[in-house]
């Protein structure tokens, strides 16, 4: 019997123990709008100096915000958006302010301490010293709530280490006062701040977000994000623009002349519509250079009249508010952003792909040329490829020396100038406008073998007619082609597919009594290569 009654609390505590780690697994916390910002106060202005990077929403329901550049998210001051992530965090501090505390560390945090998952509870001020671990011992969705009864001090290069499945996104931190982290520090898991501000200093690091429910918000050359996982949404981007024959160009302008200078090496086509291709070197270029005009470079302007016309009615999820700011170190994640304004982008854009190799990104620069500084280069992270990078520049393009670019770029009504030593992946497509190159690379992501229909210069392979159309369209072969496993392609100036035919025999009409009027492309595919394409009119 003495025994039992040793062993009692011994047991006692080991459940205890195991009925705490399994709380801490399945505790809920709901987030609401606020999980979709990085900086959030509901009563206080949010101000930054120094060039911070940002990826979240930023904003306050009570103040403005004040000294930002380029934020991959949207500023909510004092908006509808606002005032719903108010009320949310409302409802977020009180889930982990009644969050039952199971574990007690000591106000002293870090210095190699290590926290398993649970709610910790510090009755007092706190502070974070060098590097706080916290190990979610491979337990299912391991969540850490930390209620600090009083201001956080975090000292310099203090550092949260996360191991053993522990993540950012379940990480929270509710503190009772103020908030500072000295320069250096990275901190992981969103802060809460009640009555109190929140300053982040130069060098600092957030993996997650940083809200106060009455206080200002203070950052000096932060770098900031919204962490992923914990079931938050995996971005993919937008739909992705149909290039068509153009994806086989690397370089090409519907209607200029094509001029190079010094040894320029290409991979995929080159050419124009209207003028002439001089001053490239076949050695050079694994394609085809087309030095005059001719049915493939018709079909390509044909095509990127479509591409562009899809990615300029494209919604954007994000406008960049400082295009003469672009880049500097900027991280973008997968969507459509837009900048309104002439866009000068100086050093590194980093585009993250969160892991998701079919994320695409598209950046939109509407009424205004982009020019680059030297050895500006475009940087891809976490699974990004170039393949799913889209620009659409409207006015002129400009990339200066031993810059490095990633992506197709779709320019419009504006000259495009690629100076020396530029690397390219992917390809530069110009609707109008001269384009010179001077000793670049430039390489599309393309595998364009020889189409089943050889291209006759001057004359199309197949016809299409009456044009202007009414009730009926004839797709008729000519010279004698064999067309295997090939359709009739029609699509609105907006990229929208209209109908789709199979060719069988040489000569195929089609009803088009119901086709409203208007401008319509078209395009000719065997094989799932477009061998033709061209502009109708419909009465």
């Amino acid at each position: 019997m003495i025994i039992m009654n040793r062993l009692f609390p011994l047991l006692l505590v080991s459940a205890t123990c195991l009925f705490s780690s399994k709380e801490a697994g399945a505790q809920v916390i709901t987030m609401g709008t606020t999980a979709d910002f990085v900086l959030f106060s509901s009563n206080g202005a949010i101000t930054n100096t120094g060039a911070s990077h940002l990826t979240g929403h930023v904003g306050t329901n009570a103040g403005s915000s004040t000294g930002f550049g380029n934020v991959d998210g949207i500023m909510h001051d004092q908006d509808g958006a606002s005032a719903l992530a108010m009320a949310d965090l409302n409802v977020l501090y009180g889930q982990l302010d009644n969050a039952t505390a199971t574990l007690f560390p000591a106000p002293l945090l870090g210095n190699g301490l290590t926290l398993t998952p649970g709610v910790h509870y510090i009755s007092q001020a706190a502070s974070l010293e060098l590097e706080l671990i916290l190990d979610g011992q491979n337990l299912a969705n391991p969540k850490f709530i930390i209620q600090i009864d009083g201001m956080l001090a975090c000292g310099p290069n203090s550092k949260i280490k996360l191991i053993n499945g522990a993540e950012a996104c379940n990480v929270y931190w509710k503190v009772e006062g103020e908030v500072t982290m000295a320069a250096g520090t990275t901190m992981r898991g969103t802060v809460l701040a009640n009555q109190a501000a929140i300053t982040m200093n130069a060098g600092d690091t957030l993996e997650g977000r940083a809200l106060s429910l009455n206080g200002a918000i203070y950052l000096d050359g932060l770098f900031a994000y919204k962490p992923i996982g914990c079931g938050s949404a995996v971005l993919t981007g937008p739909t992705a623009p149909t290039l068509g024959s153009t994806s086989c160009f690397a370089l090409f302008t519907a209607s200029g002349e094509m001029l190079n200078t010094g040894v320029t090496t290409v991979t995929g086509d080159v050419g124009t519509n209207v003028g002439l291709t001089t001053g490239f070197d076949p050695l050079t270029v694994t394609g085809t250079v087309h030095p005059i005009p001719n049915t493939v470079t018709d079909a390509c302007a044909s095509d990127l009249l479509v591409a562009y016309t899809y990615m300029n009615t494209m919604s954007s999820d994000i406008e960049l508010l400082y295009p003469a700011q672009f880049g500097n170190n900027l991280v973008l994640t997968p969507h459509t952003y837009v900048m309104n304004g002439a866009v000068t982008f100086t050093d590194t854009l980093y585009l993250n792909a969160q892991d998701n190799a079919d994320a695409v990104f598209v950046i939109k620069t509407n009424a205004g040329a982009m020019s680059t500084s030297t050895y500006s280069k475009v940087i891809l992270i976490n699974g990004a490829q170039a393949k799913n990078v889209y620009w659409k520049i409207d006015g002129a393009l400009e990339i200066n020396d031993y810059s490095i670019f990633k992506g197709t770029m779709i320019v419009n009504g504006g000259a495009v100038n690629i100076a020396t030593g530029v690397n390219i992946e992917g390809r530069v497509l110009a609707t109008v406008g001269d384009f010179h190159t001077s000793a670049i690379t430039a390489i599309s992501d393309a595998d364009c073998g020889t189409s089943g229909i050889d291209m006759i210069d001057g004359e199309d392979a197949i016809t299409v007619y009456p044009n202007p159309f009414e009730n009926s369209l004839t797709i008729q072969m000519n010279n004698d082609v064999v067309v295997e496993n090939s359709a009739f392609v029609l699509y609105s100036v907006l990229g929208q597919e209209i109908m789709r035919t199979d060719l069988i025999v040489s000569s195929t009409t089609i009803e088009t009594a119901t086709i409203p009027s208007g401008v319509y492309f078209y395009k000719v595919i065997e094989n799932n290569q477009t061998i033709q394409s061209g502009k109708l009119m419909a009465n």
